[in-house]
């Protein structure tokens, strides 16, 4: 098990990866440097090797792909993940490891939006996109994440082990930090500088579609981990256009004692009853994820001993090398 692991997705990344890797063993020359390829057309693999780096494979697709296989081949203590675009200075790496390491962080975000990033980056709508997803996180969670879409953090053994991988692209950085506000994991900001992609340096990011998907997948994971809220919303909605539509018959029947609209009333009981619906489906799964929670702290629990046991197995069978890590 490495004390600290840094891990790099990387796809077409040529221009600058060489940078990323030797900036990093400057910074924590102690870490292991594994650089994930993700089907890159160009010489990104070759470079990253010839700086000292471990190089391995992840044919499928997109970054939550190559984030599911690193998360399940590497065991470390610290995991420290930064995108191969050096968009992300390392000064703050030492720091937000120490984070990891001595204050038991379980996710560590590189705050972005804090210092530069809204003067350094040139494209207006992934400015409005990660404000937009700062705040309906934060209010939809009741949660103080700073930046939700940054791609430089550092996460705990425990977090990494117990966090399921569903996305297939950029929207796994939601996902990460929506697990780690649902499930109680300790959670520390840190301000981070960043700077554009140098010239010739392109984004993988797509500011619609990826947007979209970024936004279809914080509301499923809303659904998911807030149903009572979020079905009760629902039935909220049901219940206002039934009583909308219901008011006028309603005062017309108090005048004439007359109901001239059947199909308006019909309509409306059947609102009321979708609304019942709705806000059972919502108390019922809510009961759901109540127990998924205590399973969740038991299986933590588990990983907990895991770690410890692998740390001790490995200072037994190589003790001066634990303690040069």
């Amino acid at each position: 098990m490495d004390k600290i692991a840094v891990l790099i997705p990387c796809y077409n990344e040529e221009k600058t990866i060489e940078k990323v890797v030797t900036d990093v063993k400057n910074a924590l020359p102690e870490a292991s440097v594994y650089v994930y390829d993700n089907n890159s057309t160009d010489r990104t693999a070759q470079i990253a090797r010839e700086a000292g780096a471990v190089i391995r494979q992840e044919y499928a697709q997109g970054k939550g792909n190559v984030i599911r296989r690193m998360f399940r081949e590497i065991d470390a203590q610290c995991y420290l993940m930064v995108d191969g675009d050096d968009t992300y200075p390392l000064e703050c790496a030492r720091k937000m490891v120490n984070q990891v390491l001595e204050r038991h962080a379980d996710m560590v975000v590189g705050d972005r939006l804090s210092s530069t990033y809204f003067t350094e980056n040139k494209r207006p709508f992934h400015n409005f996109g990660n404000s937009l997803m700062r705040t309906c996180i934060n209010s939809l969670f009741r949660a103080d994440i700073k930046d939700i879409m940054t791609g430089y953090r550092a996460f705990s053994y425990e977090f990494v082990k117990t966090f399921p991988v569903f996305s297939k692209g950029f929207e796994i950085e939601t996902e990460m930090t929506i697990h780690a506000v649902n499930y109680n994991m300790q959670v520390e900001n840190v301000i981070v500088e960043y700077r554009d992609r140098p010239e010739g340096s392109v984004s993988k990011l797509n500011t619609f579609r990826d947007g979209m998907r970024v936004i279809r997948k914080m509301m499923q994971l809303y659904k998911n981990y807030k149903p009572l809220k979020c079905f009760g919303l629902i039935a909220l909605l049901f219940v206002t256009a039934a009583a909308i539509l219901f008011a006028p018959i309603l005062l017309e029947y108090l005048e004439s004692g007359l109901v001239p609209r059947f199909p308006t009333l019909i309509v409306c009981g059947f609102l009321v009853m979708a609304a019942m619906q709705a806000f059972f489906s919502g108390m019922v799964l809510d009961v759901q994820v109540a127990k998924d929670r205590r399973d969740f702290e038991y299986h933590l629990n588990k990983i907990c001993s895991e770690k410890h046991m692998k740390c001790e197995e490995e200072f037994h069978d190589k003790p001066e090398e634990v303690d040069r890590k």
